[in-house]
């Protein structure tokens, strides 16, 4: 059994583990995940199962009418059972409920399938600066 909660409590190092095996990355000390969401995201979902953080996704916003989906993060052994999809489904609920109108996404063409097929984005124009 999984339990989700938006704007769920969750400690730093967690996030670290799960951020640096989502993107590949060795696990990153002092990283204030905690400070960076409750200063600038309207919300985010936390994943547990038996109390381990298992899948995190942040949701961004203007303030206004439009969230936005990032650093969606799912543990391996997790990974195919519907848990990035729920934690989608769960931000989209959270930033409706705040009175958002968009939610956007952008991802690696690896992540398509997932973003569009399991989630209900559809493509759109978009750009982009690499800064």
């Amino acid at each position: 059994m999984i339990d989700y909660e938006w704007r769920g409590r969750f400690d730093n190092h967690e996030v670290d583990v799960l951020h640096a095996e989502g993107f590949d990355h060795p696990v990153l000390p002092d990283d204030d995940w905690w400070g960076q969401v409750t200063r600038h995201s309207l919300g985010w979902v936390c994943a547990r199962r038996a109390g381990d953080l298992v899948g995190f996704v942040n949701v961004a916003w203007d303030g206004a009418a439009h969230a936005f989906v990032l650093d969606t993060l799912v543990a391996g052994p997790e990974r195919r059972r519907g848990v990035g999809r729920e934690l989608v489904a769960r931000a989209a609920t959270g930033a409706r409920e705040a009175g958002c109108e968009w939610l956007h996404v952008d991802f690696d063409d690896h992540l398509k399938a997932f973003y569009f097929d399991s989630c209900g984005f559809r493509p759109t124009n978009a750009g982009l600066i690499a800064l």
